[in-house]
C-alpha cells in the first residue's frame, strides 16, 4: 500500500513534447513549392482567361489566386508554428496553428466556390464569345502544374485521410487543407478543358458556366468539410471516444482505481494531451498510472492526479 509520503513524493516529469519543434520540416518545404508554382500558373491563366474571354479559364485563374493565399498561410502556419514551438507562452505548444491556417484556408474555399457559382449564373444571363482554340493549351498546362504539386504535397501523406471525417481521425490540418486547395485546382483545371473541348468541337458554349457551377459545388462540399474537422480541433473537441474510453479501461484494469475525471483532446498534428484524476483506497505508484496511460494512447503530455479514498 502507497503511504501518504510516497504519494507526496512527484516524480520529475520529463520534458513536455507538446513544446518540442514539430517535425514537419518536408511538409512545410513542400508547401513553399507549390505556392512558387501555383503562383505562376495563376498568373499565365488570368491573362489567358482574360484574353480569350473563357469563363472556366479565367474562374480556375481565379481560383488559383485565392490558393496562392491559402497556401501563403499553410507555409507561414509552418514558419511561425516551428519558430515558436519552445515557447512556453503557448500552454501546450503551437500545435493549433495548424488548424488555424486550415481553417482560414477552407473558408476561402467557400468563397471561391460562391464566387465561381455568381459568374457562372451571370455567364448564363449575358453570353460572351469564348476563343476556346487559345484558351484549351493554358488549361493543360494549368492542370499538369496542379497535377505536380498534388503528388509534392502527396509526399507529406496529406491524402491520406482526403475524404475522411470524424474525429477519430488525426490530421496536419494545415498541410491536408493545402492538398484539397490544388486538388479542387485540378478539378477545376479539368473541367475547363472539358468546357473548351465541348464548345469548340461541338459549338455548345452553354458547357462552360456549367461546369463552372459543377466545380462550385464540388469545392462547396470539400470546404464545409474541411471547416468542421478544423473548428473540431480549435474547440477541444474530444478527438476519440474510443481512445477514452481506452485510457480509463486501462487505469481501471490496475484494480482498485476508479477513474474520476479523464480529459483528452488534440493539440496539433500526432499531438494528444490528457489529464485525468484516479481515485483508489490503496493507490497504486503514479508511475504506474502513467505506465498503463501512455500503453493506452500515444500521449504527449500526460497529468494524472492520484485521490485517496477510504477504504470500504
Amino acid at each position: 500500500m502507497t503511504t501518504a509520503a510516497e504519494l507526496k513524493a512527484v516524480e520529475p516529469a520529463p520534458a513536455c513534447a507538446v513544446h518540442a519543434p514539430p517535425k514537419l520540416e518536408a511538409s512545410e518545404r513542400r508547401t513553399r513549392w507549390v505556392v512558387y508554382l501555383t503562383f505562376v500558373m495563376m498568373v499565365v491563366e488570368l491573362v489567358f482567361g482574360y484574353w480569350t474571354r473563357s469563363l472556366a479559364l479565367t474562374a480556375d485563374g481565379w481560383h488559383m489566386a485565392t490558393h496562392v493565399g491559402a497556401l501563403g498561410i499553410s507555409a507561414l502556419a509552418y514558419w511561425y508554428a516551428r519558430t515558436r514551438a519552445g515557447q512556453t507562452q503557448f500552454a501546450f505548444g503551437t500545435g493549433k496553428v495548424y488548424a488555424l491556417a486550415g481553417y482560414t484556408s477552407a473558408g476561402l474555399m467557400l468563397v471561391v466556390a460562391v464566387e465561381m457559382g455568381f459568374q457562372a449564373v451571370n455567364r448564363f444571363l449575358t453570353p460572351e464569345t469564348v476563343r476556346f482554340a487559345e484558351a484549351f493549351p493554358v488549361a493543360v498546362i494549368g492542370l499538369l502544374v496542379n497535377l505536380a504539386s498534388a503528388k509534392l504535397l502527396d509526399g507529406g501523406q496529406a491524402h491520406s485521410h482526403a475524404h475522411e471525417h470524424g474525429a477519430d481521425h488525426d490530421h496536419d490540418h494545415n498541410l491536408r487543407a493545402a492538398y484539397l486547395h490544388v486538388v479542387a485546382d485540378a478539378l477545376t483545371s479539368v473541367l475547363a478543358i472539358a468546357a473548351l473541348l465541348a464548345g469548340r468541337y461541338l459549338a455548345w458554349a452553354w458547357v462552360d458556366p456549367v461546369v463552372a457551377l459543377v466545380g462550385a459545388a464540388v469545392i462547396l462540399k470539400w470546404g464545409v468539410g474541411l471547416v468542421g474537422q478544423c473548428a473540431r480541433q480549435l474547440i477541444d473537441l474530444d478527438p476519440s471516444t474510443k481512445l477514452r474510453e481506452k485510457v480509463q479501461a486501462a487505469l481501471e484494469a490496475l484494480g482498485d482505481t476508479k477513474v474520476e475525471d479523464l480529459h483528452l483532446w488534440r493539440v496539433g498534428p500526432r499531438q494528444v494531451v490528457c489529464v485525468v484524476s484516479v481515485s483508489s483506497s490503496s493507490p497504486h505508484t503514479l508511475a504506474q498510472y502513467k505506465e498503463a496511460a501512455l500503453a493506452a494512447a500515444e500521449i504527449d503530455h500526460l497529468t494524472v492526479e492520484i485521490c485517496q479514498r477510504a477504504a470500504a
